[in-house]
């Protein structure tokens, strides 16, 4: 492969990074714990966009409880988050021809 070719690669990938980036905000990934009963919504970004918690859990002497599962939850939707972007990231990256067990510093 030559240096232009490699450029060309690079470019498209870059383009590619740039467009996944702009769509993180559309993207939404729910986060669950309780069994369900508590559900958060967030961005690609990261942003908290919902929360929904079933009307069971709200009272007075579960407070601890409901603010763990809250904590749980979110938990649950940043790891999601997280896998969803190494699958775009490998889309991203596809073709490239990257040497195995390379990784690009982003």
């Amino acid at each position: 492969m030559n240096f232009d070719e490699i450029m060309k690669q690079a470019q498209a990938m870059q383009a590619r990074m740039t467009e996944m980036q702009s769509g993180l905000d559309h993207i939404e990934i729910e986060g669950r714990s309780g069994g369900g009963l508590l559900t958060v919504v967030m961005t690609g970004k990261g942003d908290l966009k919902r929360v929904k918690i079933d009307p069971s859990l709200i009272l007075a002497e579960e407070a601890e409880v409901l603010e763990d599962l809250i904590v749980a939850a979110h938990r649950d939707a940043k790891t999601k988050i997280e896998v969803r972007m190494a699958e775009e990231m490998q889309k991203a990256t596809a073709g490239l021809g990257l040497p195995g067990g390379f990784k690009l510093p982003f």
